[in-house]
């Protein structure tokens, strides 16, 4: 906690948030309501370990301050994010309110950290995600999200033990993530393709008996654990288009799991939503 005054409001409010986000404090010593604000607003600080910075200003002394503000009434907050003013209350708080406040305002850094790890897979860097994903597990064991796409790049990798342990770490709360039921069929298709009869040889059963959908199925799964998308939506839509009702549909299923595979081939996605749609109805 550091006092400023309009001299190093610039230095230790405006430049410091575009490090952390800085909170201004606007009290003056005979308000009452100041006094029982302030030090819960210590204690937040000193526990966030460096995540954000509380910075106080005497309304009294610095009556250039509160008027640039529109300061009427004290305590008066307002939280700084890359320089400029984000979000602001008013008056003494209860320390689950400011808590609710600062982790609206302050980055969680395992979310950072999953933000790093996704940045890092959009450029192909899948060994650098895979280090930013560890780490933000390491600051927060639950973070699911980042555990579904660390489990993503094992089963890719063919570390499919691995990613199974990891896959086993998950919360109770993971399949409400949106990337949970693409992530399993990611993993089953990986572990199923190493027990299934080679491409090929579903491919001659295929040509040998077209009502075979079992091997259709299975060669849908080694498509996918080779991520050859493409091939495998044309197994599961021949699926679909011959029983929809095999293995507890299947071949739908499947389908809207590849979709969110083939993300980065948006061309693709929309042909065979297009041509599911068009099998459906």
């Amino acid at each position: 906690m550091i006092d400023a005054t309009l001299a190093s409001f610039e230095r230790d409010v405006l430049e410091a948030s575009r490090e952390v986000p800085v909170l201004v404090d606007f009290w003056a010593p005979w308000c009452g309501p100041c006094r029982a604000l302030g030090p819960l607003l210590e204690k937040l600080e000193r526990e966030s370990a460096g995540r954000w910075k509380l910075v106080k200003v005497n309304s009294d002394e610095n009556p250039e301050l509160s008027a640039q503000f529109g300061v009427r009434s004290i305590p008066f907050v307002v939280a700084f994010v890359d320089g400029k003013p984000v979000s602001q209350f008013l008056g003494a708080q209860p320390e689950g309110a400011l808590r609710a406040f600062l982790d609206k305002l302050v980055p969680d850094p395992s979310k950072l950290e999953l933000r790093a790890a996704r940045n890092a897979l959009a450029s192909g860097q899948a060994s650098l995600a895979e280090g930013h994903l560890r780490n933000a597990l390491a600051l927060d064991p639950s973070n699911d999200a980042a555990r579904l796409d660390l489990v993503a790049i094992l089963a890719d990798r063919g570390e499919l033990a691995a990613a199974r342990e990891q896959w086993g770490q998950l919360s109770p709360r993971a399949p409400q993530a949106s990337s949970h039921a693409t992530v399993q069929a990611r993993l089953e298709a990986a572990e199923r393709a190493g027990s299934l009869p080679p491409a090929g040889e579903l491919a001659r059963r295929i040509a040998a008996d077209p009502a075979d959908l079992r091997a259709r199925l299975d060669l849908a799964e080694v498509h996918i654990a080779g991520r050859d998308f493409a091939s495998a939506l044309e197994q599961l839509l021949e699926i679909v288009r011959r029983d929809r009702a095999f293995e507890d549909d299947a071949g739908r299923r499947k389908m809207l799991a590849v979709f969110e595979m083939a993300a980065a081939d948006p061309a693709l996605v929309a042909d065979y939503r297009r041509r599911l749609s068009s099998t459906l109805y």
